[in-house]
C-alpha cells in the first residue's frame, strides 16, 4: 500500500467508527422501535442535541468522503504521490478527526475552520495532480 492510500483507509475507519457511535447514540436516545423502523414518523422522543450534531457530522463526511476518495486514488493512479500529496492525505484525515468533537461540542467558529483544512487538503491533492 502506498503512504497516500494509507490515510484514505484509515478515513474509511474513521466513517465506520463515526458511524457506529453516532447510530448506538441515536438508537439509545430515541429507541430501537424508531431506529428499526421505516421512519414513516417522527420520533416519539427527541435526540440529545450531541447525538444530532454527531449525525450531522456523519452526514458531512458522507458529503467529503467521496472527494478525498477520488483525490487520493486519482494521485495514486497517475503516479503522483510525494511529499506534499501524503502530506495533504494526513492533514485531511486529522482535520476530520478533529471535527467530530468539534462538531458534537459545539466548538464555534473552530469546527468551520477544521473543516476549511479538510478541504484545502483535497484542493491541494486535486491541483497537485493537475500539475
Amino acid at each position: 500500500m502506498t503512504p497516500t492510500l494509507i490515510p484514505l483507509a484509515l478515513a474509511g475507519l474513521l466513517h465506520i467508527a463515526q458511524f457506529v457511535v453516532a447510530s448506538y447514540m441515536a438508537n439509545k436516545d430515541v429507541g430501537p422501535g424508531y431506529t428499526t423502523s421505516p421512519r414513516d414518523r417522527a420520533p416519539s422522543r427527541e435526540m440529545r442535541t450531541v447525538t444530532a450534531r454527531m449525525l450531522r457530522a456523519y452526514d458531512n463526511h458522507i458529503q467529503m468522503f467521496p472527494f478525498f476518495a477520488a483525490a487520493v486514488l486519482l494521485i495514486h493512479v497517475t503516479g503522483q504521490s510525494s511529499g506534499v500529496t501524503v502530506a495533504a492525505a494526513w492533514v485531511y484525515l486529522i482535520a476530520r478527526a478533529f471535527y467530530i468533537p468539534a462538531y458534537a461540542l459545539g466548538w464555534a467558529p473552530w469546527r468551520s475552520y477544521i473543516w476549511m483544512v479538510a478541504m484545502l487538503s483535497i484542493a491541494v491533492l486535486f491541483i497537485a495532480a493537475l500539475i
